[in-house]
Order: C-alpha cells, then structure tokens, then sequence
C-alpha cells in the first residue's frame, strides 16, 4: 500500500493508478516521488496555487531547474510522463478541460542498445562455470537458468509459485506486469531439472510455494538474485552492465539473431506493444553488419 501524501488531489490520482490499473509499487513509488517533488515545487515557488490553475510554464520552469542539475533526458522524459497521466485523469474526472501539458516537450534521448551477453558466454556460463557448492549454488544455477530460458523479469521469478509451473506440458504461467499473464514454453530438460529442484527442496521450505528458495526455506530477495547473477556474469563477460534484466536482454536477442517472429518475442517478453520489442531489430542489424563485415569480400 502506497503512503498518503499531503496532496489530496495526488492521493486520488495514486488510489486510481494501484487500485483500477493494478500498477506495481515499484512504478507507485516512481509516480509518486515525481509527483511529490513537483507539487512541492509548485507550493514553495506559486504559493501553492490549485492544480487547476497549474500553467505550462510552471511545468517547463520545474523541468530547467532539474536541467540544469544535469538531470539525464530519460529521466526528465518519465517525469513528464507522470505529470501527463496525472492530468488526463484530471480531465476524465471533470476536473479539468485541458491539460497544461499539452505545451511541454519531451526532450529527445539516445537510444541505448540493450547490452546482452554473447551466445558463447552464455554457453560457457552454463556449462563450464563452477557454481557455489550445496543448495546455494544450485539455486543460483537453477535462477540463471530460467532468465536465459523465459527471459522472464526479477520480479517475475522471485514470485513465480510451483503451482505456476506444468511440467508435463512443458510450461510456466507468468503474472507480468499490470497483472498480465502469460505462458512460457521450457525444454525438456529444463522441465526435468525443475521437477528434481522442486523435489530435493529442503524441508525447512514445506509450506512455502515460491519456486526457488533459499536454504532456509524462505523466498529470494531481488538484492541477493542481483548480487549472484553479477558476479557470475563477471566471470563470463566485460559488460559493464551485469543485472538479471541483461540476461533477459540475452533471451530476446539471440531469438532475434537465430531469426525468431518479432511478434513471438513480443508475447514471450509480455511486452504491451511492439514498438518495446523492437529496439532488439537493432542488435540483429548491428550482428548482421558484424557478419557482413567478416564475410564480404569488399567489406
């Protein structure tokens, strides 16, 4: 439950965004910090005039000050993007008849490629790498695993129950994001290593249902999923970036490169629209270019 603020109008707005569009807390404490800073941006320099009479100048004044902080474009770009859905639930409530968004632009950001480990590495981590000994070490094995295999999220896996999981089919039922599900084909003998994971679970874990746990019996916590999958990606990869979300980045573009249906990809990442699922189109360019310019006589 996301805390009240001292903005009734916000505390609406919040209500409407956990309760009817079943947002994560994650993306709650992301609105509601964007929110809450320019509120109090608003008391401190208008006076605290009412929303309604909240200008675009205002917004565009708040937005230079974080500029010239040196806040980065993507960041800038997510709080306009909080203040635009605040006051188009402000016009669907009959609170207002135009949004003083409507003149504030977005600044452009460059595009980053999704960095991904390369199949190779993949493969090395997977089969050569000695993982930590016991329970411990399985596990993380078994975590690394099904990211690379579902490109399933962090938050995805850490919740994932055994009751989502049919092992005779081959599948795993994932709740995404805005409670979305959606269903995730495994290998064979992936659903086999699961069924044997679930099966020497230690006894300290009967009651608890989450998929993976610890020796202790209790649910991953996303800090410690975080800290393993680094350090073994470290032992595989220079990548600067080394989180549970670049082997998700690693499923989706080396379906991509082994010529995978964009739409496909797009269902199996539970992506809302195409346009999310299209930036790996570009590391299947850049990995075309890479062969091209080895191959070609002329390259």
């Amino acid at each position: 439950m996301i805390s009240q603020t001292r903005y009734t109008p916000l505390n609406a707005f919040l209500a409407y965004l956990q309760f009817e569009k079943r947002y994560s807390m994650h993306t709650l404490t992301a609105y509601s910090n964007d929110l809450i800073q320019f509120f109090d941006f608003v008391e401190t320099q208008y006076e605290g005039i009412p929303f309604t009479q909240i200008t675009g100048t205002m917004v565009r004044s708040w937005l230079a000050g974080m500029k010239e902080e040196e806040m980065t474009g993507k960041t800038l770009n997510r709080k306009i993007s909080s203040l635009k859905s605040f006051f188009k639930y402000q016009i669907q409530q009959g609170q207002l008849t135009k949004s003083p968004m409507e003149t504030v632009i977005s600044p452009k950001v460059n595009k980053r490629l999704p960095a991904f480990v390369a199949e190779n590495d993949m493969e090395q981590l997977l089969t050569n790498l000695t993982f930590a000994e016991g329970w411990k070490g399985y596990t993380e094995k078994m975590v690394i695993q099904l990211f690379y295999a579902t490109g399933m999220r962090l938050s995805e896996l850490i919740h994932c129950k055994e009751t989502q999981l049919d092992i005779s089919k081959r599948i795993i039922k994932v709740l995404g994001k805005g409670n979305k599900e959606r269903i995730l084909p495994i290998s064979p003998s992936l659903a086999d290593e699961l069924k044997k994971y679930i099966h020497e679970k230690p006894s300290v874990a009967a009651g608890n249902l989450h998929l993976f746990v610890t020796e202790k019996g209790k649910a991953l916590q996303p800090r410690a999923v975080y800290t393993f999958v680094k350090f073994y990606l470290s032992q595989v990869t220079t990548l600067q970036k080394k989180s549970p979300h670049v082997l998700r980045h690693s499923f989706a573009t080396h379906l991509m490169n082994n010529g995978a249906d964009l739409n496909a990809v797009k269902e199996l990442l539970g992506h809302a629209s195409l346009a999310a699922t299209q930036v790996y189109t570009h590391n299947t360019i850049e990995k075309l270019k890479e062969v091209f310019a080895k191959a070609h006589p002329k390259a």
